[in-house]
Parts: C-alpha cells; sequence; structure tokens
C-alpha cells in the first residue's frame, strides 16, 4: 500500500479499498482520470469547428468533439499585466477570480482578496490529497509557480523549435514515459495529467513539412523581405485590419510591435505568413495530442478518462489590426473548449458561459472530490451531463497594465460593452449586438480597400453601435452592468463616469512573496 508523496498518510483511494475488504465489499467504482490539455496563445477562430471558414486540420480534435461536447461560450476572464497566460493558468490552477488571483494582482497582498499559500488548495494539492496520481509537463514559467510544484511528477520546459527535440513532440514525450512507468510499476491510481504546450505561441517555429503545408515560412529578420503570398496561406481573418483604429490603452506592449516575424508590420503579406505559421504549430499539436490519445487506448484508460482540451487564451494575428492577446476582442476573450469523457453526450454542443477559472470545480466534481473552499469557480458539471445549458447569464473581463483603468468588457445575451480608458488620453466605448455582429466589426471594416482584402462585405448592424442615437437605452443598461460587475469582483479602478465608490487609490502591483522552493518528488521512471 503506497504513501501519499507529500504527506505520510495512506491515500484516500487506499483507505477506501482497504475499508472495502475489510467489511467484505466489492471495490468502489474505478474513479476517472483526467487528461487537462492546454494549448498557449490559440484562438477558437483558429479551428474549424469555431470558424468553417479556416483551413487548419486538427483531425484529432474533431474526432474529440465529435466524441463529446464543444463549449462556445468558454472565456478568460482578463489580466493584470501584459503576460496574459499568467493569471490565465493561475485562475485554472486555484479557481480564483481575477482580483482574488496572487501573482502581480495589485490586491494581492491584501489577505481579504488574496488568501495566503493558495498553492496547498490548488488543482494538484487537492487531488494529491484525494488519492490521484498527478503529473504536468507545460512551458516553463508565466503561470503560478508554487502551484506548478505541486504536481508529483513534472516536466516544464519551453519547447518552442521546428523539431520533434525543440518542440510540441518534447511535452507529448514527458507524457508518454509518464504514462510507460505506469504501465511497467502496474500503477492502478487513477491519475491529473496536465499535458500543456508552448506553441502555438510565438516565436511560431513550425516544422517544415507542415511550414509547406500552410505556405508559411520561419521568419526572424525584419530587413529580409517575405516571399510573396500564396494559396496555401490561411486567408485573412473577416475582422482584419491593417491597424487598430484607436488606442486601446496598450499599442506599445511586445506582443504589439516586436514579435519575431511580425514586429509592427500589419501587410497581408505578414499575417497571412504568420497565421500560416500558426497552423502549423497548431496541427502539430493535434498530432502529438493523438500520439497521448492512442497510448491512453491501447492501455485500456481511454474511455475512463475525462480529457479538456482548450487554450490559456485567445489571440490576436491581425484581427482588428491587433498582433497579441492584451485586448478583450472575441477572438482573444474566448477560448476553445472541448470536454470527452464518461456521461457527456457525443457530438453535444452547448454555451456554458464559463471562465477558466470553473476548471478546479469542475474536475473536483467529476471526480467526485470536494472543491477546495478557497474556489470561486462554479462547477459546469450539469452543462457537461446535459442539465442546463449555462453556469451563468453575465460575463465580465478585464485587462489593464501601463494605462488605468484599462480596458473592460461585460456580456449579457447578444450584446457585448467595451470600455478604454487610460489617463493618456484614451476613451472610447464599443457596444457590439453579437448576433448581427459575431466578428466584432467596426466602421473600418466597412471600408472597400479592406474589403477588398478580406472578401467580406458587412452588413449595416456589422458596426460598433456606441455612437447610435437607436441604442442609447442599450448602452446605458450595458454601461451599469458592466459597473455591477466591476464591484462584483473587486476590481480596483472605475472609470472616469463611474462613481469611485470611495476606493482608496491601488498599490503598485508586488509580485507575492515567494516560500523557499523544494523539490518535488518524482515517481519511479520520471527524468
Amino acid at each position: 500500500m503506497k504513501l501519499h508523496p507529500y504527506k505520510n498518510i495512506l491515500t484516500l483511494g487506499a483507505v477506501s479499498i482497504l475499508a472495502a475488504g475489510l467489511c467484505g465489499a466489492a471495490p468502489a467504482t474505478k474513479r476517472p482520470n483526467i487528461l487537462f490539455i492546454m494549448a498557449d496563445d490559440q484562438s477558437p477562430y483558429d479551428l474549424k469547428m469555431y470558424n468553417p471558414d479556416s483551413i487548419l486540420d486538427t483531425p484529432v480534435l474533431d474526432q474529440l468533439a465529435a466524441d463529446g461536447m464543444i463549449i462556445d461560450g468558454a472565456h478568460e476572464m482578463g489580466a493584470w499585466v501584459g503576460a496574459v497566460c499568467t493569471p490565465s493558468r493561475t485562475m485554472i490552477m486555484t479557481g480564483r477570480t481575477l482580483w482574488h488571483a496572487p501573482g502581480k494582482n495589485p490586491l494581492a497582498s491584501n489577505p481579504k482578496y488574496v488568501p495566503a499559500h493558495l498553492e496547498k488548495s490548488s488543482m494538484a494539492a487537492v487531488f494529491n490529497v484525494a488519492g490521484y496520481d498527478t503529473m504536468r509537463t507545460c512551458k516553463a514559467g508565466n503561470s503560478y509557480a508554487e502551484a506548478n510544484e505541486e504536481f508529483t511528477v513534472r516536466h516544464d520546459s519551453t519547447m518552442r523549435g521546428g523539431t520533434d527535440e525543440t518542440g510540441s513532440a518534447w511535452h507529448a514525450k514527458q507524457v508518454l514515459e509518464y504514462l510507460n512507468q505506469r504501465e511497467a510499476d502496474k500503477d492502478s491510481d487513477p491519475f491529473l495529467i496536465y499535458y500543456g504546450f508552448s506553441h502555438p505561441h510565438d516565436t511560431r517555429d513550425g516544422k517544415p513539412e507542415l511550414l509547406a503545408k500552410y505556405g508559411a515560412a520561419n521568419h526572424s529578420d525584419p530587413n529580409v523581405r517575405l516571399p510573396p503570398v500564396n494559396e496555401k496561406q490561411p486567408r485573412l481573418p473577416v475582422n482584419y485590419l491593417s491597424v487598430h483604429p484607436f488606442d486601446n490603452t496598450e499599442m506599445t506592449v511586445r506582443d504589439e510591435v516586436a514579435v519575431s516575424g511580425v514586429w509592427k508590420n500589419r501587410d497581408e503579406r505578414t499575417i497571412r505568413n504568420e497565421l500560416g505559421r500558426e497552423y502549423a504549430c497548431s496541427e502539430n499539436i493535434d498530432i502529438q495530442i493523438g500520439a497521448v490519445l492512442e497510448k491512453l487506448k491501447a492501455m485500456g484508460e481511454l474511455e475512463n478518462t475525462y480529457i479538456v482540451y482548450s487554450a490559456d487564451h485567445g489571440i490576436a494575428i491581425g484581427r482588428h489590426g491587433l498582433q497579441g492577446k492584451q485586448n478583450l476582442y472575441e477572438h482573444t476573450y474566448r477560448v476553445p473548449y472541448i470536454v470527452k469523457g464518461p456521461g457527456i453526450q457525443p457530438g453535444s454542443r452547448v454555451l456554458g458561459n464559463i471562465y477558466h477559472l470553473d476548471a478546479l470545480a469542475t474536475l473536483c466534481d467529476l471526480a467526485g472530490i470536494e472543491a477546495p473552499a478557497t474556489s470561486e469557480g462554479i462547477s459546469f458539471k450539469p452543462v457537461l451531463m446535459g442539465e442546463k445549458k449555462t453556469v451563468r447569464d453575465v460575463l465580465y473581463g478585464a485587462y489593464c497594465r501601463r494605462g488605468k483603468p484599462g480596458i473592460r468588457c461585460v456580456k449579457k445575451g447578444d450584446w457585448k460593452l467595451i470600455r478604454y480608458e487610460s489617463p493618456d488620453g484614451a476613451n472610447t466605448t464599443q457596444l457590439f449586438n453579437l448576433a448581427e455582429n459575431p466578428n466584432e466589426l467596426v466602421a473600418e471594416h466597412h471600408d472597400p480597400k479592406i474589403i477588398a482584402l478580406t472578401h467580406y462585405t458587412p452588413k449595416p448592424l456589422e458596426t460598433n453601435l456606441a455612437d447610435d442615437p437607436a441604442y442609447a437605452d442599450k448602452l446605458q443598461e450595458m454601461k451599469q452592468l458592466l459597473l455591477e460587475e466591476m464591484r462584483s469582483h473587486d476590481d480596483p479602478y472605475r472609470f472616469s463616469d463611474q462613481p469611485d465608490d470611495g476606493l482608496p487609490p491601488v498599490p503598485k502591483a508586488k509580485r507575492a512573496p515567494r516560500g523557499k522552493k523544494k523539490t518535488p518528488k518524482k515517481k519511479s521512471g520520471a527524468i
């Protein structure tokens, strides 16, 4: 009987088996495994299941969706740093909302908002205590390091090269070797595997054969002109612009000016090449996921495994004239989300209205584990089981780093409001009817020069309605709703036309103090 790797106690699984044996009862039903797959910087609109016009081939993900559920309304709540992946992954691990999560959050030093030692109630820690074997591979950094250290087996390294040794196949190798060792050890404990990739985040160095498929070239010298566009490359997105039409408070962040292969360029040649690189990296991820799923099938574990596929956040790559993830448009605020597993109706599709931070509560619910009291997420197991369509009616988003308050959004039903403001003069409001304008097109998308590039002619309602007198009441309604969401989420900032609510000055964000780094114990076979 094995001991828990962190605590000198029997695992809960061992205790239940022992109790069943002593009482003469049959062992409890086998608990489900969990495979949580995370891409880095992938818009849902890259995938055919969200964008039928996409040319990206992902047969493994397509089959996963056919065997499980697609969630259309999955969101990443936002960020208080330019590296949006950091709060995103922190919220996944802890189940905390944006302003209650540890890290460079300006409220992090106040225990009223961010309790100490949240890593002890994070994903791996909770599943460790429940008797699960926990393993992770992912990029290094830009996440919640202390929570990552709770995984019993951990192989993190940033791999964005164009070979199997330096790219996504490296992450697959870590998972496959772990599963091989479980087989050799005849390990029957349930497992939680966090299977993360470093791609398609830039630098998007794809494998040569996949780059050729999408007509793209790895491009690292800004002084060398790219080859002309060709028909193998992805076409420009419907919401492509050559420049963002106004200051969104974050126009000089690294992603908008310094991504290798793009830099400040937004011309057709650059954007189509970069999308081709993105697709090459994404198809390779699909291939590597397939290798792990085949292994689980050969082990007889596939049908007892909940598989979640998502990305930490979306990405622009030319949409709205932007390149990065420091915005709250749907292409970036939303994330792809597929779930397959016991009890989930194959081929199902729902709105969901979930956040990444709901993952911890949901995985606990699926595994029959009590979620930690510190988790603020809502379990969407009822959605997965076909009992509900959504878990909330209203969705809130926030991004701020350089200029405060920065960017905020709120969604309810068909309507979405985005507000921008910074002390140096940025001040813009957008109101979209997403039923009529799902790509959030603005006046600039009606320019004949843009239409000639995108081959899409917008309809009259496919524009920003904030200045249209016919929608003045809806605008005020959504502004009030945004204020309510900012209050309920303890947002420490306000727009200049909002009541200040007596909020104290926000302290400069500091990194949460780190404890002494420990070396995690590893099961036999770990590298």
